[in-house]
């Protein structure tokens, strides 16, 4: 119980990491394997087509919001390159940002606030308190070596 108490930093970085690496992975998850990257890209096409937004446009961003979602919430989840994810993720957030804006100014942020407040957490807060993942692990196995 001392052990527990004493490190309740690790754990709480460790619960949020993971948390919101399911978040981020399910997500994409369901664009690319479940609904598809076709029927996302239909969902919203007549959206952006009318806001004037180009056919191209809109696959690229639909592409790269469902493979960062998918591959960046699968590195938070194992805690592998964290901080790349993490960039990658807030530039996802900002992306979906940009577009539920263009469809309508004033678009529900129940969904992405959350994230975007976990995210900026697990940017803040210091290194030394992940050691639950593979970054930390690499960085200890590496040190050993250099010894």
């Amino acid at each position: 119980m001392r052990t527990i108490l004493s490190n309740h930093e690790i754990i709480a970085v460790f619960i949020v990491r993971v948390f919101l690496g399911l978040l981020f992975f399910f997500q994409g998850y369901d664009a690319v394997f479940r609904v598809g990257i076709k029927n996302v890209i239909t969902t919203f096409h007549s959206s952006f087509a009318n806001k004037g937004i180009p056919q191209p446009l809109i696959i690229m961003g639909v592409g790269f919001t469902s493979f960062i979602q998918l591959i960046g919430g699968f590195f938070l989840i194992i805690g592998f390159i964290k901080y790349y994810a993490l960039c990658l993720l807030g530039v996802d957030l900002l992306v979906a940002a940009i577009a539920f804006g263009i469809i309508q100014p004033m678009w529900d942020l129940r969904f992405a606030f959350p994230r975007l407040i976990l995210l900026i957490f697990l940017l803040f807060i210091p290194w030394q308190w992940d050691v639950l993942s593979v970054d930390y692990f690499w960085s200890f196995f590496r040190f050993l070596k250099n010894l």
